[in-house]
């Protein structure tokens, strides 16, 4: 089922095609189309250790040839400096028969999407994506900050977007607490400098190899903003105990975790009518993430907004 009124499909028959004309020395490989419930991007496994990542809303204007070659310069800078693998550019690609925009070649790493049935030791999870985190926040920005695009901002710029969100899915899940909540993620100050965030750490853009984080994948998110965005996956994958080892081996502060509960908010909340009907593991991501954040709530353990510092 097409999940953007403006996608374009794309067949393994027109990829072989554009392979062979562009990377003849890659002509031989087999290609062959890879299930993802990803909403960017259509996959293509290119023999063994090649993906292809075809924009599912291509163009062949500049803006998203610059988009894409921006997003492989990031890849190699993150690559370098973080414990677990990244994807890692091998080739780009330009449109022609069959495809009407640029695409790119990354490297391939095997392993499973993270879920609660192959995880082996979820602490151990926990503490190993902290640890690629934290090596990404500490990488030197050079000075940038958030540039007003995607996420990493201030929260109350969502604020329309998660209210109208909100008001799309009354039938689908408990949309006057998760007001409440979102009202008092609001209320977090800004407390934590800009830094270099992943910006989208779903439970599909994390692999799993023989129990124990492998890889993470879907680089091109990967921009300056606040830290918070990248405590996503606290809700939307981790049981409560993970997620407390979680939060300590980032050691944030209580503004910034609840700044992270507002951006678990953000994403699950639009994604869930949006994906509802067109993307069945989008939409029980999210209801997974906000049923997290309730239970959470009927447990107590948000903090009290008294205690944050102005």
């Amino acid at each position: 089922m097409r999940m953007h009124d403006d996608q374009v499909d794309i067949t393994p028959v027109a990829v072989a095609r554009l392979v062979a004309s562009q990377f003849p020395q890659w002509r031989d490989l087999p290609v062959r189309a890879v299930t993802s419930h990803g909403t960017v991007n259509a996959l293509f496994r290119l023999g063994d250790e090649i993906v292809l990542r075809f924009p599912l809303r291509p163009s062949p204007d500049a803006g998203l040839r610059e988009e894409l070659r921006a997003e492989q310069d990031t890849a190699r800078r993150v690559a370098a400096h973080v414990p677990i693998p990244v994807p890692e550019p091998v080739g780009f690609g330009e449109p022609g028969e069959g495809y009407p925009g640029p695409w790119t070649a990354y490297s391939w790493i095997p392993g499973e999407t993270a879920s609660s049935e192959n995880v082996g030791d979820p602490d151990a999870f926990a503490r190993d994506l902290a640890g690629f985190v934290s090596a990404l926040h500490g990488m030197d920005t050079g000075g940038r900050t958030w540039t007003g695009r995607g996420r990493g901002g201030p929260l109350r710029l969502r604020d329309e977007s998660v209210r109208r969100a909100l008001a799309e899915s009354v039938t689908l899940t408990d949309t006057a607490r998760l007001a409440r909540i979102w009202s008092r993620c609001l209320q977090a100050p800004h407390d934590a400098a800009d830094v270099w965030i992943h910006a989208d750490l779903m439970p599909g853009n994390l692999l799993v190899r023989d129990g124990r984080l492998a890889g993470v994948i879907d680089v091109e998110d990967v921009c300056v903003g606040d830290p918070a965005v990248d405590l996503m996956p606290a809700w939307n994958l981790m049981a409560p105990g993970p997620r407390q080892v979680y939060r300590r081996a980032l050691g944030v502060s209580d503004a910034t975790w609840e700044r992270g509960r507002g951006w678990a908010v953000v994403q699950a909340i639009v994604a869930l009518p949006y994906y509802v009907d067109t993307n069945p593991v989008m939409a029980d991501t999210a209801r997974r993430t906000l049923d997290a954040l309730l239970d959470e709530e009927s447990a107590g353990d948000p903090p009290d907004s008294s205690r944050f510092t102005w």
